[in-house]
């Protein structure tokens, strides 16, 4: 019998397959749907830094400067009430959603600054969340911030978060950092139990009737899994901490290569969200009929065989095979 179990962050899971933050969780019933089509866990979506500092009457602070902007927050600072749950209702939702389902529910919390941050990572602990997933979003539009400051601030946010809490924290990245591998080592030193890649920047359009900066979404593609797999390939062996994969992962082929590159866990939002919650049964199908027929027995003797370390050929991932891709491509 094939076994699709593997671990992450410490939890023992039925699957590789995670419901990645989306508002698919701020419906209750959502996380029952979640868990019969198979999702092996379920991250909420995020409480945001905004949020948090609303409700303790410190929104004038932020406002002072355009840096701290979420991903799911897209009208910069709505108000209060445009918010679907504010913080008591967020931690509300863990309790009720634990009591739903048997599967793992992960808080989000999705900002950059310490203030609130550490109460509420105690209080979505209490609340009895499995682990915290750290959406650390942040622009630096400050030409006076170097990116020693920014890792630092990483750095620091992750060892004071850790400081409080029993459960695992992951940490979830963007790509655009000088030195992935590097700075992914620190945040191993500082205590982070996974690393999720990667987040993904909504980058604004232009409105060219109305000459207005417009808020722009769109789903993920497929071809956007290729960067997660590089880094997660490179990482593999070289941090402890566990990787997730987030962002393009739509079909059991997309979830096999990130188990190959080294992921503990796919994530996938957008599949779910074009296709239906019940399109995951389907996946996970596909996942064990794949590993049956290439004759694996188990998740986990594959996480990894298509790694930095593991391949023939590591230049693939190196600048040494640049040239290579370059020279493959011939104008027909």
């Amino acid at each position: 019998m094939i076994d699709l179990s593997t671990k992450y962050l410490g939890l023992k899971l039925k699957n590789p397959v995670v419901a990645s933050a989306s508002p698919l969780t701020q419906d209750l019933d959502n996380f029952r749907r979640l868990e019969d089509a198979g999702a092996s866990a379920i991250v909420m979506h995020s409480l945001f830094e905004e949020q948090i500092n609303i409700e303790s009457e410190e929104l004038d602070r932020y406002l002072s400067t355009a840096e701290h902007v979420s991903a799911e927050a897209m009208d910069m600072f709505p108000e209060a009430g445009d918010y679907h749950l504010g913080p008591d209702e967020y931690l509300d939702q863990i309790v009720r959603a634990k009591a739903a389902v048997n599967v793992p529910i992960i808080g989000s919390l999705n900002g950059i600054s310490p203030g609130g941050w550490t109460r509420y990572a105690k209080l979505i602990q209490d609340a009895g969340a499995s682990a915290l997933e750290l959406n650390i979003y942040f622009i630096p539009t400050n030409p006076n911030i170097d990116a020693e400051q920014i890792e630092n601030e990483y750095s620091y946010l992750v060892k004071e978060i850790k400081r409080g809490l029993s459960i695992p924290v992951a940490v979830k990245l963007s790509p655009f950092f000088t030195s992935m591998s590097a700075f992914a080592a620190r945040l191993d030193k500082a205590g982070a139990d996974g690393l999720v890649l990667f987040n993904r920047f909504y980058q604004p359009d232009y409105d060219l009737d109305e000459l207005e900066v417009i808020p722009s979404l769109q789903l993920s593609r497929s071809n956007e899994l290729r960067l997660r797999l590089h880094w997660t390939a490179i990482l593999f062996g070289k941090i402890k901490a566990d990787m997730a994969i987030t962002g393009g992962v739509h079909t059991a082929e997309d979830v096999i290569k990130a188990m190959m590159a080294g992921a503990r866990v796919a994530m996938t939002t957008s599949a779910l969200l074009q296709n239906g919650i019940d399109y995951l049964r389907f996946v996970l199908t596909e996942v064990h009929d794949w590993l049956d027929k290439h004759e694996y027995e188990s998740i986990q003797q594959m996480q990894g065989s298509m790694s930095h370390k593991a391949v023939r050929h590591p230049s693939a991932f190196e600048r040494a095979n640049y040239v290579k891709v370059l020279s493959s491509y011939a104008v027909r």
